[in-house]
């Protein structure tokens, strides 16, 4: 039984200390001690029972100095030990606000009113980029950030650094998670029409056929990482969709194959796009000989006039020009591919044929996030109602 020792400082004052076993050291598996020190016998006596009691039921979490970044550069090291390079990034990046207002605390001082301050931070003036800084974010990037940062607190538990997650119970405001749904919800891809009017303005342009490519459902990193030789089958008209991506994480051109098999899939090609990717082949082809040595035969199917591959952001800002070039409502390049399922689905191709074509292994991932019904669908939806109804 430890003995508790009363002592008095140099100032005088009387406490009362003592040292108690808690375990072995998971390192060198030597005996692990930690000293306590409390103003009182009766605090003193009850903090040892509460150490014991603990120390029994394996969950004693001893004092320590470490900070919140210190842990999280813990975490990070461990979560993204097998992961893909963006998605590492993605890891990090959710969790800049958690650093930035809580990096400097200690770990355990951490208090669930600390959180709450956190995501209203968030909400009000975290933002640092893709838009005005100072203002809020979005409360789905809140989301990230919280659900990253749990994710630390409940390892930093597992390692008995903390008692508990002071981050489990948090949630984000009602109407921050109101005023996103809206916001998405008035967020519309294209009509058939005003793709139809996009893809006429842009008809003869020197990136039609990447344009095309998009419009039938490829990411832009698809289409940034198609390969002629690899992935294209001008005579069969099929494309290996996924088989390939180029992405930019932290300015840094990354290739990657796709992460499911439902990613990697042979598409077959509409008659429309087949003629412009072999118009663009050739034009490709009196580029090289224009260019002589200053062109380098790089293979991708989205390149300059000098053989260059294009990178997401390059093709998602030249995009955004032929949009204002043609006067067609702006929408994301990213929601050309939604404008695409949402139109297959309203036609009536099978959900499992469109979340394939979509590379989606979910096929209620695909009609949650992809499917944007419109007023001309609900027309259409009312008509088939006129033979029961009339």
């Amino acid at each position: 039984m430890p003995t508790i020792k009363k002592i008095e400082l140099r100032s005088g004052k009387t406490v009362y200390r003592f040292t108690v076993d808690v375990g072995r050291d998971p390192v060198t598996g030597k005996r692990d001690q930690d000293t306590i020190t409390r103003s009182t016998l009766r605090d003193a006596r009850a903090e040892l029972a509460r150490i014991q009691n603990e120390v029994g039921r394996g969950t004693y979490v001893r004092t320590t100095d470490v900070t919140v970044d210190a842990f999280l550069d813990e975490y990070l090291t461990s979560a993204t030990r097998d992961v893909e390079k963006g998605t590492a990034a993605n890891y990090g990046a959710a969790l800049l606000p958690v650093r930035e207002r809580l990096g400097a605390r200690r770990l355990q001082s951490l208090t669930e009113r600390d959180v709450d301050d956190l995501v209203d931070w968030m909400l009000t003036s975290g933002r640092k980029r893709g838009g005005r800084p100072g203002t809020g974010l979005s409360a789905r990037s809140v989301g990230l950030t919280l659900g990253r940062f749990r994710s630390a607190l409940k390892l930093a538990v597992r390692r008995q650094l903390i008692v508990r997650n002071v981050a489990e119970d948090t949630v984000i405001p009602r109407a921050a998670r109101k005023a996103q749904a809206e916001q998405r919800a008035a967020r519309q891809p294209w009509t058939a029409d005003e793709l139809k009017a996009f893809l006429t303005g842009i008809r003869g342009g020197r990136l039609f056929a990447p344009m095309l490519l998009a419009c039938m459902g490829l990411r832009p990193a698809e289409v940034c990482g198609l390969r002629w030789a690899q992935d294209v089958d001008l005579d069969a008209g099929t494309i290996a969709a996924g088989a390939n991506t180029r992405t930019l994480v932290n300015g840094e051109v990354v290739e990657k194959d796709a992460k499911s098999a439902a990613g990697d899939r042979p598409l077959p090609v509409p008659a429309p796009v087949t003629v412009a990717l072999k118009a663009f082949k050739v034009q490709q082809t009196a580029e090289r000989l224009a260019a002589g040595a200053a062109y380098v035969d790089t293979g991708y199917v989205l390149v300059d006039e000098l053989g260059q591959p294009y990178k997401t952001d390059q093709f998602r800002r030249r995009y955004k020009k032929l949009v204002e070039q043609t006067g067609v409502r702006p929408v994301r390049l990213y929601d050309a591919r939604h404008a695409c399922l949402t139109y297959l689905a309203a036609k009536g191709v099978p959900d499992v044929v469109v979340s394939a074509w979509a590379g989606h292994a979910d096929l209620s991932f695909t009609k949650r996030t992809y499917i944007h019904p419109d007023a001309s669908h609900l027309r259409a939806a009312a008509d088939q109602l006129d033979e029961l109804l009339g």
